[in-house]
C-alpha cells in the first residue's frame, strides 16, 4: 500500500543495485504532467495552439519536422532524448544549463512584446490571437516562437532537473 509521500513524488524505479531504470522515465513524465502546473501548462489549449503553429511554421520553411499530436508528446520525446543523448552527469548538465538559458532568454523577450503591444497572456485565451496585435509578421512569428520555447524549455528544465538530482544525488545547481 502506498503513502501519501509515495503519491507525491514521481515514480521513478530502481533496481536492485540502486541504479535507475530508465524505463520508468515515461511515468515519471506521466507524472509532472499531472502533477506539476508548470510542466502541465503544456497541455493548456493556447500552448498546444502555439505548438502546431510553430509545426506548421517550420513545414513551410521546408525544415524536416516529426509531426506530433499534441505537444506534451513532443515535451515527452524531448526529455528522453535529451537523457539519451546527455548520458554523463556533466552533458545533463550543461543541457539543463542550455534549457535555462534558452528559456530565460525567451522570456525576457516576451516580457518586452507583451508591454510593447498590450497583450494580455495571464487571460488564457489564444496567444496567437494575442499576437495579431504586433504590426509585423517577424515581431508576430518571434514572439510566438518565444511563447513555445519559454514553455517547452520550462517544461523539460523541471523534469530534467528532478531526474538529475535522482541521477547523481545532488540537484542541479547552475
Amino acid at each position: 500500500m502506498s503513502t501519501e509521500g509515495e503519491l507525491n513524488e514521481p515514480p521513478l524505479q530502481r533496481y536492485a543495485n540502486g541504479r535507475v531504470d530508465v524505463d520508468s522515465v515515461p511515468d515519471v513524465i506521466e507524472w509532472f504532467l499531472n502533477h506539476d502546473q508548470r510542466v502541465a501548462v503544456i497541455k493548456h489549449p493556447s500552448v498546444e495552439e502555439v505548438f502546431h503553429w510553430k509545426q506548421q511554421q517550420s513545414q513551410m520553411q521546408g525544415e524536416q519536422v516529426f509531426m506530433f499530436n499534441h505537444a506534451e508528446d513532443r515535451l515527452a520525446i524531448g526529455i528522453i532524448q535529451a537523457l539519451a543523448d546527455n548520458a554523463s552527469e556533466r552533458d545533463l548538465h550543461a543541457w539543463i544549463t542550455q534549457l535555462l538559458t534558452a528559456l530565460d532568454t525567451a522570456a525576457k523577450a516576451n516580457e518586452s512584446t507583451a508591454e510593447a503591444y498590450q497583450l494580455d497572456l495571464r487571460g488564457g485565451g489564444s496567444i496567437v490571437k494575442q499576437a495579431e496585435k504586433i504590426p509585423f509578421q517577424r515581431g508576430r512569428s518571434d514572439f510566438l516562437l518565444n511563447c513555445w520555447i519559454e514553455t517547452l524549455c520550462t517544461a523539460e528544465a523541471r523534469v530534467l532537473g528532478w531526474l538529475y538530482k535522482e541521477f547523481y544525488g545532488r540537484p542541479y545547481a547552475p
